[in-house]
């Protein structure tokens, strides 16, 4: 059974930072594309950023320079640290695993975590 598990969510002032961990179970993220979405109330999902399973990371425009995802596949874990942050960055972050593609223009990932709420005040 798969499980994806975020923590690391919060509040923070607007400049502030945080780093998202994405604890997987069931599937190994090496062979996964693994990415980040986000999504704020009244508004549709986005992805923020993505490792695809060639290493390459892909990041939203919104967040490129300020956000940087990783991974650590001993441990098995997705982070996603975010700094410089924004009022407009304030959404439920989500972490989410598929074998081919993550980066949702065409199908949703196959895999999806619970989400971890982060709020940015100004």
């Amino acid at each position: 059974q798969v499980q994806l598990v975020e923590s690391g969510g919060g509040s923070v002032q607007a400049g502030g930072s945080l780093r998202l961990s994405c604890a997987a179970s069931g599937l190994t993220i090496s062979r996964y594309c693994m990415g980040w979405f986000r999504q704020a109330p009244g508004k549709e999902r986005e992805g923020v950023a993505r490792i695809l399973i060639s290493g390459t990371s892909i990041y939203a425009d919104s967040v490129r320079g300020r956000f940087t995802i990783s991974k650590d596949n001993a441990k098995n874990t997705l982070y996603l640290q975010m700094s410089s942050l924004k009022p407009e960055d304030t959404a439920m972050y989500y972490c989410a695993a598929d074998p081919i593609s993550c980066s949702g223009s065409d199908r949703p990932p196959a895999y999806w975590g619970q989400g971890t709420q982060v709020t940015v005040g100004s």
